[in-house]
């Protein structure tokens, strides 16, 4: 089938989307769609993280769990959400966190674009969710599209930087060639777990560190 994506990653991911997993994914997505369920993101930005940040861009990867499921939040980028819409209690905490590692002021926006703009990809492992019902589409095979995203990275690339907050975002190390990418991990910044060893956890400023060692530009965090 035709999958609209940045062409890097198409090329990159081309085997994925003749296998059977894959179309199972579009058969059900089809279906919701008949009996008229509400998926987030909207069905042009399911694949928007890929699209905001090409393959040969990507130097950071910061690995979130399924899109949010409320009205107008979820674009397609982990724990982002459009701009006018109110930061969810996880992102208020990663900013939170930016400001005690790197003294940025606290945004008023919660959509992270600018970062993905800056080779950040912003990946879910689940990309799309029935609204309302949190990881309600958490077993119709996104998680082996992803995974073969992370493993092709892994495979193809040198020198990026994974953040993986969470024991579910941990569980996917073990696709990732540590002997040429580094891994950072901490706690989730969910309001459950962000004191349980996100806060403190100083990942942008160690993510700059570990790009500007390899001569790459450090992320811009600022988002205004």
């Amino acid at each position: 089938m035709e999958v609209k994506m940045e062409e890097s990653w198409k090329k990159v991911l081309e085997d994925e989307f003749q296998k059977t997993y894959f179309n199972q994914i579009v058969t059900f997505l089809k279906v919701e769609k008949a009996q008229e369920k509400i998926i987030y993101p909207p069905g042009n930005l399911i694949f928007n993280a890929f699209n905001k940040t090409p393959f040969n861009k990507v130097k950071v990867v910061l690995l979130g769990q399924d899109p949010y499921h409320g009205k107008g939040q979820a674009h397609g980028l982990s724990f982002s959400v459009q701009a006018g819409i109110k930061p969810p209690p996880s992102l208020v905490n990663i900013f939170k966190e930016l400001q005690q590692d790197i003294g940025l002021q606290i945004p008023t926006t919660g959509d992270l674009t600018k970062w993905t703009e800056q080779g950040v990809l912003l990946l879910n492992a689940v990309l799309t969710v029935r609204a309302g019902e949190p990881a309600s589409h958490s077993k119709v095979g996104w998680t082996n599209f992803t995974d073969a995203v992370i493993t092709k990275i892994s495979a193809e690339k040198t020198g990026v930087v994974f953040l993986l907050w969470g024991k579910y975002a941990q569980e996917k190390q073990v696709l990732i060639d540590e002997t040429k990418h580094f891994v950072l991990k901490a706690a989730h910044p969910s309001p459950y777990s962000a004191d349980k060893g996100f806060f403190g956890c100083k990942h942008f400023s160690k993510t700059n560190e570990l790009l500007m060692k390899q001569g790459l530009d450090p992320i811009d965090w600022a988002l205004q």
